[in-house]
């Protein structure tokens, strides 16, 4: 069994609004082993770049734990957190708006280096800037361009460059191919495959695609309004998906053969409020499935067999 590099325990993160209290993440639980993706999926509006911004704490948690190699780094102080930087990092969703349209792309490269007094003079920097450009297959000659004079998928290797540049061990990928052409895409996504091969990375991948996850990810966790619904291994996810919303979201994936047909499962009503919300299964409004009971009585993530859970009262027949 693969060693455990990130670990969440009854994560919580509540926003307070005028209405309440916004429960954007409640009650969560999963883990990444070593070198492994955990591909974080849902609507938009579900929480998942919330859960991201957490484990890094660039939000603070209103509860629970997130343990890195068994330590919970919510107990760490200032300088420690520091420390701790250095080994998480995060590239954002869109490359334009995450860099500093200022610095030309040595220097955005070179800022967490610099910062961090990771080299001992100019020419030092400038061949790790170098060395991180070739490793996201950037060209040499765009050391001195600015983000505005680049594409999407350029952007974004900067982005990664930058993430890659303290030697991280866990990187959180916030949609990090959803502002691009689906050429562009797959490239990203290539790239990102083989950093990981070659450097032993760890990922939490967030998309709303679920196409995407399914190429990224060793397991793959379904959000749904602050809580995890499902939580599988890729493979059993897709050939065999339990609960209620995974098997809507699935039903969804455009199928490329136009011959075969695929039964489309609508879903009816609105999304709820995540403000103050009431007792009972969140999908509940919406459940095609539902039962009497569902209605006030919270489901709990429990496990159904090896590697997998699922929180919905007619899978788990209580």
């Amino acid at each position: 069994m693969a060693e455990k590099l990130i670990e969440v325990k009854n994560l919580k993160k509540y926003f307070k609004t005028k209405r309440g209290m916004l429960h954007a993440v409640d009650d969560v639980d999963f883990h990444i082993s070593k070198g492994q993706t955990l591909g974080l999926v849902g609507e938009s509006g579900c929480g998942k770049s919330t859960i991201g911004r957490v484990l890094l704490r660039l939000l603070e948690a209103t509860g629970g734990e997130v343990l890195l190699n068994g330590e919970n780094i919510f107990h760490y102080n200032k300088n420690k957190m520091r420390e701790l930087r250095e080994n998480m990092q995060i590239v954002f969703q869109d490359p334009f708006a995450s860099l500093n349209p200022r610095m030309s792309v040595c220097e955005i490269i070179a800022e967490p280096l610099v910062i961090n007094k990771k080299t001992g003079n100019k020419t030092q920097l400038h061949t790790m800037v170098s060395s991180l450009m070739e490793t996201v297959g950037l060209a040499r000659r765009l050391e001195n361009a600015y983000p505005h004079e680049l594409d999407g998928g350029r952007r974004q290797r900067i982005g990664i460059a930058r993430a890659l540049a303290l030697n991280p061990r866990f990187i959180v990928l916030d949609e990090p191919v959803s502002a691009l052409d689906v050429s562009i895409q797959a490239q990203i996504l290539n790239l990102m495959d083989n950093l990981q091969k070659e450097l032993g990375l760890t990922y939490l991948f967030i998309s709303h695609d679920l196409g995407v996850i399914k190429h990224v990810s060793d397991n793959i966790a379904v959000m749904y309004l602050g809580k995890i619904v499902e939580l599988s291994g890729y493979a059993s996810l897709f050939a065999d998906p339990r609960h209620p919303y995974t098997k809507a979201l699935l039903s969804a994936i455009p199928v490329p053969d136009p011959d075969e047909r695929r039964e489309r499962i609508i879903l009816e009503g609105d999304v709820p409020s995540p403000i103050n919300p009431q007792p009972g299964c969140r999908f509940y409004g919406r459940c095609y499935v539902r039962m009497d009971k569902c209605k006030d009585n919270t489901p709990d993530l429990k496990q159904i067999s090896e590697g997998r859970f699922c929180a919905c009262h007619l899978v788990n027949g209580k």
